[in-house]
């Protein structure tokens, strides 16, 4: 048997948009599933890495007040000094001190999120890993671009849209249900009078018959699943409205943290290096004789808190980026899907 539905009022057309739109939207969740694995792993190493900083600047920090408080005893002993001055120094080396188990902690759970999300186990890590203290950057020209090309690279858009075009089909297909349905079949075959005439090379008698069927529908149902199937479809708009409103915000959003943390970076920078200027200056008097030892402390307390912005700045840097790569679409796009996206989605899909 075999059989041919004729495709009059493109109801056959329709369910194929209609299930190539459902591919190319699991396509484009899966990307979305890639970018969202990536972004969260990156974060996790520069949470490791920007820890490592913190920590090692905390470290630097206490051991300079450590000292602090072992001369400024002896100056107490020695009467130069009074025993407020140490009692001072001494706290704010155990406040210090105290900032440090915390980082610890924060350092250690972003490497359980990294061993996690690679697949591994804590002690599975590699060294390098383990051992990250350089923080993660882009290191090429961020593909901003305008709205309709964000749009293209969004892997949430791109699966809104497509399931947008594979409803739109489907009220194609409950349209072509209002006309009649023709179907073209055949059927070959043979019949003998018993099995002897089979076994025996008897008489054979050959069937050969066209066939053709027609299914006329029922107009009130199927005009319910026309309302219900244009229904959904503006249920799919209003998601692919809000999918790219959503884009365009966090866009926006992640530009604007990723500027702005810019800016205050280059500030924490120049406060940094004039804050390392005054210090050695200090350390220069100091070995003349024309200041005191609290006064190469305080110089040096105020480079340390120099040091500790700046790498808390690096940090909040590394993480924009993470956030501006995830909200621009991130760079996840198979090349033997992208060229058929770009020809289904049309105007939708701009390199």
């Amino acid at each position: 048997d075999v059989s041919y539905e004729v495709d009059l009022f493109g109801r056959v057309k329709r369910n194929i948009e209609a299930a190539r739109g459902d591919v190319q939207a699991a396509a484009a969740d899966a990307d979305a599933v890639r970018v969202a694995v990536v972004s969260d792993t990156v974060r996790a190493y520069a949470d490791a890495a920007a820890s490592a900083l913190q920590i090692a600047v905390a470290e630097r920090t206490v051991a300079l007040l450590d000292r602090a408080t072992r001369v400024t005893a002896a100056r107490v002993v020695a009467g130069r000094s009074q025993k407020l001055d140490e009692l001072r120094i001494a706290a704010l080396r155990d406040q210090r001190r105290a900032d440090v188990p915390p980082l610890i902690a924060a350092r250690e759970a972003a490497l359980f999120r990294l061993a996690t999300l690679t697949g591994r186990t804590p002690r599975d890590l590699p060294a390098f890993v383990a051992a990250a203290a350089v923080l993660p950057h882009i290191d090429q020209a961020i593909p901003v671009g305008d709205g309709r090309a964000l749009i293209a690279r969004r892997p949430d858009v791109r699966a809104a849209e497509r399931r947008l075009a594979g409803d739109t089909a489907r009220i194609g297909v409950a349209t072509a249900d209002l006309y009649p349905r023709i179907q073209l079949g055949g059927q070959i075959g043979s019949t003998s009078a018993g099995l002897s005439d089979v076994i025996g090379g008897g008489p054979l008698r050959w069937l050969l018959g066209p066939l053709i069927s027609w299914t006329f529908p029922n107009t009130s149902a199927t005009r319910a699943r026309i309302a219900g199937a244009e229904a959904q479809t503006q249920v799919s708009l209003a998601a692919f409205d809000g999918t790219i409103l959503i884009a365009l915000r966090e866009t926006e959003t992640a530009l604007s943290a990723y500027r702005h943390e810019l800016e205050r970076r280059q500030t924490l920078v120049s406060a940094r290096d004039l804050a390392e200027r005054a210090a050695r200056v200090t350390i220069a008097r100091q070995r003349e004789g024309t200041i005191d030892f609290l006064t190469v402390l305080d110089a040096q307390r105020t480079l340390a808190d120099a040091q500790a912005d700046l790498a808390a700045s690096d940090r909040r840097l590394a993480f924009a980026q993470v956030d501006l790569f995830r909200a621009l679409g991130g760079g996840w796009q198979r090349e033997s899907g992208a060229a058929q996206a770009r020809a289904d989605a049309g105007g939708f899909w701009m390199r």
